[in-house]
């Protein structure tokens, strides 16, 4: 690699760190036309199918995350203090795993390991491809007002992010009310 080649790579990471923190890389999929709104959604434990208009009147996080990503698992705790702070004012969180057929069985001990109270769902690949696209790193959080439109999107997660995610948040339900 020329040096020229490797100032551009540090400046790229490090851009990258210090505007939203660290994310992990998924393999990205061929492009593909995203799906009509609200036609696709999640599997839930027991089978049960979920989709964004299900929750229409409350704020929605959706995650997007697999258990085996570093900045996934640092993510996870402010997660869930975020359920608890903010529940009783109408947030839900929806964490969706995207870590592959593996990383499916290994949900339920992630969700002991962090106290996790809010849902933990499989996305619709479709799903995965209307919301992700071709930026497939994650954690990727969604923050979606009480009508069912998109607020922000989060990519990655450190710091910065998480203090922007807050002020999202309780942005999101204050004007929802």
């Amino acid at each position: 690699m020329k040096n020229g080649t490797k100032i551009k790579l540090a400046v790229v990471i490090l851009a990258a760190v210090l505007i939203g923190g660290s994310a992990c890389h998924r393999p990205q999929p061929a492009a593909t036309n995203p799906p009509a709104a609200n036609a696709f959604g999640w599997e839930l434990d027991g089978g049960q199918r979920g989709r964004i208009s299900d929750y229409k009147g409350k704020v929605l996080l959706l995650d997007f995350y697999a258990t085996w990503c570093d900045p996934c698992r640092a993510e996870t705790p402010h997660l869930v203090e975020l359920q608890q702070r903010y529940a009783s004012q109408g947030l839900q969180i929806i964490g969706l795993n995207v870590g592959g057929e593996d990383d499916h069985a290994e949900v339920p001990a992630f969700a002991k390991e962090f106290g996790i109270q809010y849902p933990l769902a499989i996305p619709d690949d479709e799903f995965v491809d209307q919301y992700l696209g071709l930026n497939q790193n994650i954690p990727q959080s969604f923050i979606i007002d009480r009508q069912g439109r998109v607020v922000k999107r989060f990519v990655g997660f450190g710091e910065a992010s998480a203090q922007e995610l807050d002020r999202v948040v309780e942005s999101t339900l204050a004007q929802s009310q």
